[in-house]
């Protein structure tokens, strides 16, 4: 699943042919009645707030995105197909075409406010300054017996990080993603966070390509650090694969 740092990187890529611009035409099979209450409406802005993308058009319309396991977003220089499309954008020679992916819906603003789901999110984890009192606040609610690593793929506590960088975060802390939320304390919990944020934010500028894993998909081989094996094993209710050094994550 795209990651927040992904959405922060499509996000960067679509706005040089959306925003401050009126979409000449507007393709969405599967809700055929967007092309009518979108038409002539310029998009004002694309943010994110951790795996989620915002497009606001002007008149307090949002079409919010969550790409999942199978969704993506393309500019292309020339007409798309459109098997597949869930929306295609055409601005000024430029077309924009987001594909699969569970989540595509048209909000007011005011709903986008409101709604449970959204509200529900945790500080997003690549905000400009990130909102530390409301993680912890978010952790300590938390199940203390839960396991950081699951932990840190909740939503709710924080938004944005996903199996990549649970496992990167903390590596780069030196934590050990099996410790109990109860043994954790703050600053321990805040180092995954403020050693994670700088290579996420990177990748956000640079693409996801550059993320050269240290951790994360590397089980059997060495450590970067201290040269263990590296180990794996599912975590969780879901089982995500937790990537880790069991030599210097302590």
């Amino acid at each position: 699943m795209p990651e927040g740092d992904t959405i922060a990187w499509t996000a960067r890529r679509i706005r040089p042919a959306l925003e401050g611009h009126i979409p000449q035409s507007i393709h969405s099979p599967r809700n055929p009645d967007w092309p009518r209450r979108l038409a002539g409406r310029p998009i004002t802005r694309i943010d994110t707030h951790g795996k989620h993308l915002f497009l606001h058009f002007e008149g307090g319309l949002v079409l919010h995105s969550h790409l999942g396991m199978s969704g993506y977003w393309s500019v292309l220089g020339e007409p798309p197909s459109a098997g597949g499309a869930w929306l295609i954008l055409a601005c000024e020679g430029r077309w924009v075409v987001q594909r699969h992916g569970p989540t595509l819906e048209l909000l007011t603003e005011g709903r986008r406010r409101f709604d449970q789901r959204l509200a529900a999110l945790g500080p997003d984890v690549l905000a400009p300054r990130f909102d530390a009192e409301r993680f912890l606040r978010r952790l300590r609610a938390d199940d203390p017996t839960r396991r950081l690593g699951d932990a840190l793929l909740d939503q709710s506590n924080v938004a944005g990080i996903g199996n990549i960088w649970k496992a990167e975060g903390c590596w780069e802390a030196q934590l050990d993603p099996w410790r109990r939320l109860e043994a954790l304390s703050d600053a321990e919990a805040l180092a995954v966070i403020e050693a994670v944020r700088p290579r996420m934010r990177r990748s956000a500028e640079r693409g996801p390509r550059t993320i050269q894993p240290r951790a994360y998909n590397r089980a059997g081989r060495p450590c970067p650090r201290c040269g263990t094996p590296i180990a794996a094993r599912g975590q969780g209710d879901a089982n995500r694969t937790t990537y880790w050094c069991p030599g210097c994550q302590r």
